[in-house]
């Protein structure tokens, strides 16, 4: 019952997260709202790189983050996100599929050099690291486009631009 629920939860986040990148607007994925802020096209990325930490949760006993470069190059179409988002959650849905309770519950650590970041079940893991980070740069990314005046899709029940649909 364990796995059904994080199977479940996890492959509800994923599929709410691709209706949002379904959305983007090429012609705006340098755009950014603020000096500090990522690009569209940087956040709908680092939203990859996030679902390949997820894959690497379940490939290795703990993740590096010094060993990463701190930013890749974002992608500039939404063809080439959605194509990478989509096969890195085959991946994952072959990982899922593939555990058990017994490696859920198995020790992750995430670590930037010597300092430890976090260190818990696999489960949880993907559930903080993976899935919450993901829902967090998420909304963000709603954000970006409801400023660019794009329709925002519901992603927990209709949203402003789905009302009475």
């Amino acid at each position: 019952m364990v796995k059904q629920l994080i199977v479940g939860d996890a492959m509800h986040e994923l599929a709410t997260t691709r209706r949002i990148l379904e959305r983007l607007p090429e012609e705006h994925m340098t755009w950014k709202p603020h000096v500090k802020s990522m690009t569209l096209g940087g956040l709908a990325t680092h939203l990859i790189n996030l679902l390949n930490w997820q894959v690497a949760i379940f490939l290795y006993p703990e993740f590096d983050l010094s060993t990463v470069p701190l930013r890749r190059e974002p992608l500039e179409r939404r063809e080439d996100v959605l194509e990478e988002f989509d096969a890195n959650v085959v991946k994952l849905e072959k990982l899922l599929a593939e555990c058990d309770e017994k490696m859920l519950g198995e020790e992750w650590t995430l670590r930037n050099g010597d300092h430890i970041i976090l260190r818990q079940p696999r489960a949880m893991a993907l559930r903080t690291f993976g899935l919450s980070h993901m829902v967090h740069h998420r909304a963000q990314l709603g954000v970006y486009l409801r400023l660019l005046d794009i329709p925002v899709p519901g992603l927990y029940g209709p949203s402003a631009d789905e009302e009475g649909k």
